[in-house]
């Protein structure tokens, strides 16, 4: 699993733009997740289809960046996120994004977007 991470206008048609930049390529988009700051915005996205979402967004000259995800598989409780982000900041591994890509019974699987996806898969593991 690509993060993809789209800086973008916080202004109306902005994600509706990225959105069918993707849908042109038939890229589906896994999941999604945004955060607007006075004028700007950073769209992260997971595409099912790593290549084509890099050629849509590549054809329709959005700009973005790439990184490599590590997915977890928590329980659904108190303090399981509070764990994993101690034992990456701890590790020195900064998250640039996190999502819920995944709900199963008391299950919660998660997909975190670190500065050093090697590093962060030992520390785990």
């Amino acid at each position: 699993m690509r993060d993809f991470a789209i800086p973008i206008g916080h202004r109306p048609g902005e994600v509706s733009r990225v959105a069918t930049a993707l849908a042109r390529k038939d890229v589906n988009i896994k999941s999604i997740a945004g955060l607007g700051i006075g004028n700007q915005a950073m769209l992260h996205v997971l595409p099912d289809d790593v290549e084509a979402a890099r050629a849509a967004l590549t054809e329709s000259r959005i700009p973005f960046e790439e990184r490599e995800l590590v997915t977890v598989l928590l329980e659904n409780k108190a303090g399981e996120v509070a764990e994993v982000t101690g034992k990456l900041a701890n590790a020195g591994v900064n998250l640039h994004a996190i999502y819920v890509v995944g709900l199963e019974g008391d299950l919660v699987e998660l997909a975190l977007a670190p500065d050093d996806a090697k590093k962060a898969k030992k520390v785990l593991e």
